[in-house]
């Protein structure tokens, strides 16, 4: 596993009484000291300034697949541009990260999707934290591989309702028993937000279950 400059990192917090997830890129490589630039939220796109000591697990994504490190802030410096200082283990010491499978359920649910700047209201055909089905009724001005914004309406048993906003890469279009699909990836989704989909899917597949048993 190879660090290279311009690579991306992606850092979660650990440690913290909060969930945060940044993006950023590596500018300057030495030793066991890698230098990045200023982070920027993943939820509020904003650039973070990271506290020296803070603790984060650090994942980069090539060819090989994804692999994960513990890293902590050890300070910053201001050569061409701000960087911020990152601790680096060995390479033996990074964790190749399995793809993670997420329970699929086929229930409705309202989608909004967002594409130049245009919006357009759908139900899915089913839902899991890593994707979704939208059903089309008409024809859309976004095609296979288009990136969208999505707001997930996710109605909970207790009548509790959260929204959850994420980015998606269009996979599929087709038709199904007669039926226009289209088939979607969320991306950098929030892992709080990917919390609340786990649940949803869980309460509606054992509601499933359930109703199965009850028949």
């Amino acid at each position: 596993m190879e660090l290279k400059i311009g690579t991306r990192l992606t850092l979660e917090s650990i440690h913290s009484e909060r969930f945060e997830k940044f993006h950023c890129k590596i500018v300057e490589l030495k030793n066991q000291v890698i230098y990045i630039d200023y982070p920027i939220n993943t939820v509020t796109k904003k650039t973070a300034f990271l506290l020296d000591g803070a603790q984060f697990r650090a994942t980069i994504t090539n060819q090989q697949g994804s692999f994960a490190f513990k890293t902590e802030v050890l300070g910053r410096v201001v050569k061409n541009i701000p960087m911020i200082i990152l601790s680096c283990p060995p390479r033996e010491e990074f964790i190749k990260v399995q793809r993670r499978q997420f329970v699929r359920v086929n229930t409705s649910v309202d989608v909004a999707v967002e594409f130049n700047n245009q919006y357009f209201q759908f139900v899915t055909d089913d839902i899991s934290a890593g994707g979704l089905a939208l059903i089309l009724k008409s024809s859309v001005v976004f095609k296979e591989n288009d990136d969208v914004k999505l707001t997930i309406v996710l109605p909970y048993k207790n009548r509790e309702i959260r929204y959850v906003r994420t980015e998606a890469k269009v996979i599929r279009i087709f038709e199904r028993n007669g039926i226009k699909l289209a088939s979607l990836e969320l991306i950098e989704t929030d892992e709080v937000d990917k919390q609340y989909i786990v649940r949803f899917c869980f309460e509606r597949q054992l509601l499933n279950r359930n109703k199965e048993l009850n028949i």
